[in-house]
């Protein structure tokens, strides 16, 4: 920050210290360690985390694909919000009624997540060469050229490793960690001892006051540097996936503050003897016989921060794609314990490509520094912004708390923002362009997927063609089970019409596999497969939609996936005759929805039973459809209880045979290939977006059929545009 305001008497240092400290109190402590950790969603942190934690609890998500019954998971039920306070539900009722505000919402969401990725090309260049740079103290003609080339080499390593994971590193982190907070607050106390122990009295505000007068202009310019303590607030929440909350509190309050603070008091008391050494203050003041010892582990922890940072923006990443907001990257899972731990290839020499650049075009540690800044406080005023929205409609605390918290942070945020802004020219603008592409890239993809899932919903096929068709539908039924996969979590894909109009036979069972992401970090086992019936029993089409949370990792290889859909539907078919044998009469609708959401059942002597299991109970077998499915399970006269529970164990057991048959025949996965065209009617600039941006990212993303694991021989693939 001395760059900007130089130092010209002590009562400089004790003003920029006493900035220091107050910023390392209000961020880090108060608002990241003691209020925004706790608005994490099960455990994970970050933007979408916050964006995920709000489409829980209201209906903001733009993507039409909610079904009432994800609000029965059970980790979904324990947070619904309370009702108690009239002013969350308005709350709650204004944002689900305004597309306006749904739309706010995702771009705050998507400019906060495109700084996180922008502090993950950032964080690395930064931390490194600011490490490497102390070889310019220890080794005397070291020049800034020989700086940048170890910098390089020390990125190409550290993006290298990244494939291999944490739980490889996950021993050392911790210890060299530990070392380099206790080197910190050591040399501080060795530099209060040495040099001027009176810098304890920037703990006094006044100080900054005096600052800001002495240096007006000058010192308002110096406030980027000023913020680059607080770097890394967001990483330690993007990245609260790997620890608890109350250990990342404990361990900040009684370990990392203490020590910065420390540290910095230290260099502020070598400043006050020393006021023309500010470019390398900190390793100026190393005593001279532990400089080598503090150099090293002070690269390991650049090299451990930035990895951190690497692995938060591969966490947002997944996070956004999960809920729909990323082009599909291939994700690779790099612990069988952890399943958070993952390495996106792509976005790695990515990151790694930008990082170059950014050291090599950026070779001054200020300008990169000020780049820092500009990313850093673009996610920070985002994450105050949806914390703000969090507290009012899910924590339902009192307004004034809530007000004191935007305008005390959001107003410093801005305040720095500002700052760093004037200076922009000085080679922030590669980050804020970056950040800018990124917003455009997420933002474009959630427009296209958004309008595509919209077509389809218009297209989808109607029940009564299927029933005029009968149960043949058309054509042959040969023996098997096709597995259609489809983005509708309700109703017939219209590709369904294609494969029917293509193919010479479809397969004697049928399944619409729907893979949803909801807004949940993890969706338990046994709640992943809600199945549906389409359609009369004799016709053998059902519904599945696979429900994913955007942490889960789908790593189950297809047989080990067609087993569990395979028990997933006898148990629902067993729990489906459970109910028929409750009921005796009923003048339900034949709607699918309603067999799908009811779950009361009333029996003829008006007593009400309601259905306690989460997932396998969402079918409701009253309506006519059902009842006239087929003729031995029709209700006759005189028909004795005992004969119709043996014909509805006789169906039961003859369904479940069928089932088995098919699957011995083998398996079929039937995918449409859909090209998305934006049609003629539309303006040039969504045609614009729709056929060319859009279609680009979609060609160069990675497909469904990747994800699946399935031989070629057992697929089969059917092409369709859509028209949006």
């Amino acid at each position: 920050m001395f760059s900007k305001a130089p130092v010209n008497s002590n009562e400089d240092v004790l003003g920029a210290l006493s900035l220091v400290l107050y910023t390392l109190i209000l961020i880090p402590l108060v608002k990241y360690v003691l209020i925004v950790l706790w608005a994490n969603d099960d455990g994970e942190g970050g933007t979408f985390a916050l964006y995920s934690l709000l489409c829980r609890h209201a209906k903001v998500n733009l993507l039409p694909n909610q079904l009432p019954s994800d609000a029965r998971i059970s980790s979904f039920r324990l947070k619904v919000p309370s009702a108690e306070l009239e002013r969350s539900l308005k709350l709650k009722e204004r944002l689900e009624a305004s597309l306006t505000l749904k739309k706010l919402l995702l771009i705050l969401v998507l400019a906060g997540t495109s700084m996180v990725i922008a502090d993950g090309v950032v964080t690395p260049a930064m931390s490194v060469m600011s490490a490497v740079g102390g070889l310019k103290v220890g080794v005397s003609g070291v020049k800034q050229d020989q700086v940048v080339m170890i910098s390089v080499a020390f990125l190409v390593i550290l993006f290298s490793v990244q494939q291999y994971g944490t739980s490889k590193v996950g021993l050392v982190v911790g210890p060299a960690l530990f070392i380099w907070f206790c080197s910190l607050g050591g040399i501080g106390v060795y530099n209060l001892i040495k040099y001027d122990s009176r810098v304890w009295r920037a703990f006094n505000p006044v100080h900054i006051y005096y600052y800001f007068k002495r240096n007006s202009t000058k010192a308002w310019y110096s406030l980027g540097g000023c913020l680059l303590c607080a770097t890394g607030s967001e990483a330690m929440f993007a990245d609260l996936c790997y620890f608890s909350v109350r250990s990342v509190q404990l361990t900040f309050m009684f370990l990392v503050l203490p020590c910065l603070l420390l540290g910095y008091l230290g260099q502020a008391a070598y400043l006050m003897e020393n006021h023309a050494d500010t470019t390398q203050a900190f390793f100026s003041s190393v005593p001279s016989g532990a400089f080598w010892p503090v150099f090293l582990i002070a690269n390991i922890a650049a090299l451990i921060a930035s990895r951190a940072m690497t692995t938060a923006t591969f966490s947002c990443i997944k996070q956004s794609t999960a809920l729909g907001c990323f082009p599909r990257l291939k994700i690779v899972h790099t612990s069988r314990k952890f399943m958070g731990q993952i390495y996106i290839p792509g976005m790695n020499w990515f990151l790694l490509a930008l990082s170059l650049v950014l050291v090599c075009s950026i070779s001054s540690i200020y300008e990169i520094g000020n780049a820092y800044a500009v990313a850093e406080l673009g996610v920070m005023m985002m994450t105050t912004i949806l914390v703000t929205i969090v507290m009012l409609l899910i924590w339902q605390i009192n307004i004034l708390i809530v007000l004191s918290f935007l305008i005390i942070f959001l107003g410093l945020e801005l305040t720095f923002f500002s700052s760093v802004l004037w200076s922009v020219g000085d080679g922030s603008w590669i980050i804020l362009v970056f950040a800018v592409v990124l917003f455009l890239i997420m933002y474009i993809w959630n427009y296209g997927s958004k309008l595509k899932y919209e077509t389809e919903v218009k297209q989808k096929m109607s029940m009564d063609l299927l029933r005029e068709l009968g149960p043949n539908l058309g054509t042959i039924r040969a023996p098997g089970i096709g597995l259609l996969y489809n983005e509708l979590a309700k109703g017939i894909p219209a590709i369904f019409g294609h494969f029917l109009t293509t193919l010479p036979a479809v397969h004697s069972m049928i399944i619409f596999v729907c893979i949803k992401y909801v807004p949940l970090p993890v969706v338990p086992q046994n709640e992943r497969f809600l199945f549906r019936r389409v359609c009369p029993k004799s016709y053998h089409i059902f519904r599945c939609v696979a429900r994913y949370g955007y942490k889960d990792a789908r790593k189950e290889n297809h047989h080990t996936f067609e087993q569990l859909l395979i028990e997933s539907l006898e148990k629902f078919i067993r729990r489906e005759a459970q109910e028929r044998s409750l009921e005796s009469d009923g003048d339900g609708s034949n709607s699918e929805e309603e067999y799908a959401f009811s779950r009361v059942l009333v029996a003829p002597n008006g007593s009400v039973y309601s259905l306690g299991v989460p997932l396998l109970a969402d079918f409701r077998g009253t309506g006519k459809a059902v009842m006239e499915e087929s003729t031995s399970e029709e209700l006759k006269p005189g028909t004795s209880s005992e004969s119709l529970l043996s014909d509805a164990e006789q169906s039961l057991d003859k369904e479940l045979s069928f089932i088995r048959k098919a699957k011995e025949s083998g398996v079929v996965y039937l995918l449409g290939h859909g090209d998305v065209r934006a049609r003629k009617d539309s303006w040039f600039i969504k045609k614009l977006i729709i056929n060319y941006f859009y279609a680009f990212l979609r060609k160069n993303s990675r497909r469904g059929i990747a994800n699946l694991s399935v031989p070629h021989s057992h697929l089969v693939q059917v092409g369709m545009q859509y028209m949006v």
